[in-house]
């Protein structure tokens, strides 16, 4: 059904966010066909690089033209051929600089908030490389809650994103060292989940999750602990968001 098929990227959305450094869909390549070495692409159209061998690597001005092709084009079917190019060259340290440089992780960020399922997953697939990079991560991390936070304010994705299985590292957003910005979004995040259980009357049924869920994750006594150290962060707009949750802790 489309909503468990959400869920799922909903789950990669969840690792991501969590800075984990697991990959959703690792692109476990073995060796290049035929032993040839990687081979740089010369000049050509936008269009032209979504074509053919995806294991070619570009290079910044082609990165570039792809960029714009995805930010610029409506086709689905070249947006789901752009995003695989892109997250495919995005396995490469190199170019995983390149496309932050190049502005491109919110344009790849912004395709995971697609109607359609398989282009929001070869976003994430992108996201997820790009996320190997350090640097990259923070900025990920945002990206990603933005997509959680929209669902999380649908009452009928709720039992979706609390089944999800994610890594404990995902706790770690809820620390007191956190970005505000970041810490901000992760709360608003548990407060609306909490919000749409109250509404549907199901904070006090014990729903039957497993125990890798973010059901568990986010109602356990370590992320209990965190609420309650949270409560006397330096910052008052994170103080006024931890109080205004529901204290199940």
């Amino acid at each position: 059904m489309g909503g468990a098929r959400h869920a799922g990227w909903v789950a990669a959305g969840l690792v991501l966010g969590a800075g984990a450094c697991y990959c959703i869909y690792r692109l476990m390549r073995g060796q290049r066909r035929g032993g040839h070495g990687l081979r740089l692409r010369p000049s050509q159209s936008a269009e032209d690089l979504t074509n053919g061998s995806y294991d070619d690597v570009l290079n910044a001005e082609q990165l570039q033209k792809l960029l714009y092709l995805l930010e610029s084009t409506e086709d689905p079917v070249i947006i789901e051929r752009a995003l695989v190019t892109l997250g495919n060259n995005a396995a490469f340290s190199a170019n995983q600089v390149i496309i932050r440089e190049l502005g491109g992780i919110p344009i790849v960020g912004s395709k995971s908030n697609d109607p359609n399922h398989s282009i929001k997953e070869k976003a994430l697939n992108a996201l997820n490389n790009l996320s190997v990079n350090v640097e990259n991560q923070i900025k990920i991390k945002v990206q990603v809650l933005k997509l959680l936070l929209n669902l999380s304010e649908n009452p009928a994705m709720t039992e979706g994103l609390l089944g999800a299985q994610v890594d404990p590292s995902f706790l770690s957003l809820y620390d007191g060292h956190t970005a505000k910005e970041i810490l901000l979004r992760a709360l608003t995040l548990f407060q609306n989940i909490n919000n749409c259980l109250k509404k549907e009357g199901h904070l006090a049924s014990q729903p039957t999750f497993t125990k890798e869920s973010l059901f568990f994750l986010l109602y356990g006594e370590e992320c209990a602990q965190k609420m309650r150290a949270l409560l006397n962060h330096h910052d008052a707009d994170v103080k006024e968001k931890v109080t205004v949750i529901p204290k199940n802790w």
